[in-house]
């Protein structure tokens, strides 16, 4: 496994992360969730390693426009299932390495430290 980089397409925060992602020289491949789904078991992966709450993103659009109900997660499982079902309530980007690091938003301190960590895979 590469360096993976996941999110939507044309979404602003992911447009600045390849544009880093690039300036580094890091090789990545894109998978845009919106398009090609998530799988639970990575949401898992994800939730166990970040826990679910760096995950959902309460700030966007999706989130606002969700039901009461939907947004009241009481755990990892409700998070999982919740941006299963609306991937676009997932923070992006999130970046996942082949050694397994991850980080899930647009930092650059944190890529940076990600990637030294990672050994940069360039």
């Amino acid at each position: 496994m590469s360096t993976t980089i996941y999110g939507i397409k044309n979404c602003d925060m992911m447009k600045k992360a390849f544009a880093w992602l690039d300036a580094q020289g890091i090789a990545y491949t894109f998978h845009d969730y919106r398009k090609s789904g998530i799988s639970p078991d990575t949401l898992a992966r994800w939730c166990d390693r970040l826990g679910w709450q760096a995950l959902v993103n309460t700030r966007g659009t999706t989130w606002r426009k969700l039901d009461p109900a939907q947004q009241a997660i009481a755990s990892a499982a409700d998070a999982i299932a919740l941006m299963a079902a609306h991937t676009s309530v997932i923070r992006r980007p999130v970046i996942e390495t082949a050694s397994g690091g991850i980080v899930a938003g647009f930092d650059t301190e944190r890529l940076t430290a990600l990637f030294a960590q990672d050994g940069a895979h360039r």
